[in-house]
């Protein structure tokens, strides 16, 4: 909690983007990844922001991860009879991942979360100038 609730508000920007990055990296870890059943493979996982009053000041808002979602799309089912993960039918299961998509999260995310430290940034040059007015 700042003196001045811009710092507030851009840091909880900063770290819904910073979770939104973490999660999209596991996502694209995993989208390689197999499992020998359809209930084993890999869900990708998406956080779901919230708009929150800041405690400070109610009147201004700022976002929140309130909680980290598995998708619900079933597992892409490839035949791959040499695998040694792959069922009695010659099967293994991987995760509904389309990394160009994730790729393109990832960039919105990052752009975010620069968008932030811009603020920041600027909030800072502004709150140096105003005391450098006196001098």
């Amino acid at each position: 909690m700042s003196s001045l609730p811009i710092f507030d508000v851009a840091g909880s920007a900063m770290s819904a983007q910073s979770m939104r990055l973490n999660t999209i990296a596991s996502n694209l870890a995993n989208a390689e990844s197999v499992a020998s059943t359809a209930e084993g493979a890999y869900r990708p996982r998406q956080p779901v922001f919230a708009a929150v009053a800041m405690a400070q000041q109610p009147s201004l808002t700022g976002v929140q991860v309130t909680r980290v979602e598995e998708s619900k799309a079933e597992a892409v089912k490839r035949y791959e009879p040499g695998h040694p993960l792959a069922d009695a039918d010659g099967y293994v299961y991987a995760p509904n991942i389309d990394p160009v998509a994730e790729m393109v999260d990832l960039i919105s995310a990052s752009r975010g979360y620069q968008a932030g430290v811009e603020v920041l940034n600027t909030a800072k040059e502004l709150a140096l100038a105003t005391l450098n007015v006196g001098r």
